[in-house]
């Protein structure tokens, strides 16, 4: 009876005889060393190097199976007999002789595991092995056939390890882009539906700036393309407003409308509201920190698309307004039905019920001028005096020829007008004529006529420039200045030539003091009060004045003829002498 290992020693029993006894063939050393190899073709190696030690037989060659065929393995000995690479396909992945010179055994042994043919090891010997020796090239064969097995399923697991690595990293980098695109898209959900709020509430301007402010955290305004402020929210806001010049203005819009986008400019990140190529307005954030990153720039881009869009219909607006406007007063100067006149101008704001008065102006060199238009418009505006109503509507103005004609319910200041456009143009040569007041819509017309008539007494007086009153012309109404020029000269010169040459002689006024006389009519007290002189310096000078035009002041006639003389001399003449 043998004895068995004992259970409670808790340590393993080893055969004191050497390994060489027990592994004489080297096989199970060996095996160690081929199932620990990485390397399918230094396990062919290993293997063909031991065929020599099982006995007689030598290794020829070595093949690994490939996608392509079968792909020699360099063998240990580098003096073996050639095997013919093209005969070993003929085998047809199973074992078999091959041909080798000056060999009378040859055989080619097939390495394979659970996939099918792994490779072959090509054994050669001058005389067949014996069954031992056939036994031990098959054991030898086998475990070779494991240890490529073991190896491929090695790097199989390693290839399909790095594989699913891979797989991971993907999956989260997909997993973060996926969260990084769903926070963008939440950010940008949030921008379209703020801004839509601002467009559907109908602030215009003031509403994209607050929604923009709210969205960034930064103060957003809104400026003309001159640099004018026309709407901030946020905090911070300068005042007085700075002024920038008109040449750093057009720099910096030639700068920004180069670039597709928003684009920083010192402290401010500016975007140009531009839906036509015309540059209606400017969008900009103060961003003096630069904090702004890329969703800021996707607010600002999507609020300036919305601005240009507000701008461009309120220009839209504007111009159907102004092209209404200009066509009513074109029909109210030439006649129009009154029902059909209150309505169209209550379609475009203006209350024609109210009185009104029709103002002509004239100014050389700026006939065709939109800018003149607008400069009329802006100093009637700012210098009529109003009537007592408590709100006056804007004129309708248009263009008539080379003048500009305004119905405007507030009369303008003496020459207030006049002075603020001299200023405007830098040029004082230009008339205006003010009619007397309309009350209906019917009257335009005529009162256009009367705006027409003082146009025309002012260009053809002395004084060319200035501002002339129809309701102040007098005898100058029914005057007819036109071409005739000459003409009341010559009657002015037949009944005051003698005086106006007088007072030009030896600087006297005693056409003045004629004019005043007539103008106070005949009153010795009121006449000297006007001239602030005394009552026997006026009995003086009216004596002086009857001996030199040799007229007799007495006479109703002379008066009268004398009268029309000095109206004519002090409005259409000037005064002059």
């Amino acid at each position: 009876m043998s004895r068995l290992p004992s259970d409670t020693a808790g340590t393993e029993r080893r055969d004191p005889r050497p390994l060489a006894v027990l592994d004489p063939h080297g096989l199970l050393a060996l095996s160690r060393t081929l199932f620990t190899c990485a390397e399918q073709s230094e396990i062919v190696r290993l293997a063909m190097r031991h065929v020599s030690v099982l006995g007689s037989c030598n290794a020829e060659a070595g093949y690994l199976a490939t996608g392509d065929g079968l792909s020699r393995v360099p063998g240990p000995d580098a003096g073996a007999a050639t095997v013919d690479d093209a005969g070993m396909k003929e085998l047809g992945e199973a074992d078999g002789s091959v041909s080798l010179p000056e060999r009378s055994w040859n055989w080619a042994f097939g390495l394979r595991g659970s996939g099918g043919l792994l490779g072959y090891i090509v054994v050669s010997s001058h005389s067949g092995p014996d069954e031992e020796g056939h036994f031990l090239l098959s054991t030898l064969m086998g475990l070779t056939s494991a240890a490529l097995s073991l190896a491929a399923t090695r790097a199989s697991q390693h290839d399909n390890a790095v594989e699913l690595s891979r797989l991971r990293t993907e999956r989260d980098t997909a997993l973060r882009q996926l969260d990084t695109m769903r926070s963008e898209l939440h950010l940008q959900k949030t921008v379209h539906e703020t801004l839509a709020r601002a467009a559907a509430r109908g602030g215009g301007e003031d509403a994209i700036t607050q929604a923009l402010y709210e969205l960034t955290g930064l103060s957003a305004l809104t400026e003309d393309q001159f640099g004018n402020l026309r709407s901030w929210a946020g905090p911070d806001r300068p005042e007085p407003y700075p002024v920038r010049s008109s040449a750093y203005q057009e720099e910096m819009l030639r700068l920004v409308a180069r670039e597709a986008g928003p684009v920083r400019v010192k402290a401010r990140l500016i975007a140009l509201a531009r839906p036509r190529g015309d540059v209606l307005g400017v969008l900009a954030l103060e961003d003096p920190e630069a904090t702004a990153d890329e969703h800021t720039m996707f607010a600002l881009d999507h609020a300036q698309r919305l601005l240009a869009q507000e701008l461009l219909h309120m220009r839209e607006l504007t111009e159907v307004e102004l092209r209404l406007r200009r066509q009513l007063i074109d029909d109210l100067l030439e006649g129009t039905d009154e029902t059909s006149a209150y309505a169209r101008a209550e379609a475009v704001g203006h209350d024609l019920r109210r009185g009104h008065y029709v103002v002509v102006v004239h100014w050389p060199g700026n006939a065709t001028d939109d800018s003149f238009t607008r400069a009329v418009e802006q100093a009637t505006a700012t210098t009529a005096t109003r009537p007592t109503a408590p709100t006056a509507t804007r004129p309708l103005i248009t263009r008539r020829g080379d003048r500009v004609v305004l119905l405007t319910e507030a009369r303008t200041d003496d020459d207030a007008v006049h002075a603020a456009l001299a200023r405007e143009l830098g040029t004082p040569g230009g008339a205006i004529g003010v009619s007397t007041r309309c009350d209906s819509p019917d009257g335009v017309p005529r009162c256009y006529q009367e705006a027409l008539r003082a146009l025309e007494v002012r260009q053809n007086s002395r004084q060319r420039s200035g501002t002339t009153f129809f309701d102040e012309l007098g005898l100058c109404r029914i005057l007819g200045p036109g071409n005739d020029l000459r003409e009341l000269e010559g009657f002015v010169r037949e009944w005051l030539g003698q005086l106006i040459d007088y007072d030009a002689g030896h600087d006297t006024e005693l056409v003045e003091t004629l004019s005043r006389y007539f103008d106070c009519g005949g009153n010795y007290d009121d006449a000297a009060a006007a001239l602030t002189v005394h009552r026997s310096t006026l009995r003086y000078r009216l004596q002086r004045i009857r001996e030199i035009s040799d007229r007799d002041l007495a006479d109703v006639d002379t008066r009268l003829n004398l009268q029309v003389a000095t109206r004519v001399w002090k409005i259409i003449l000037g005064g002059r002498r």
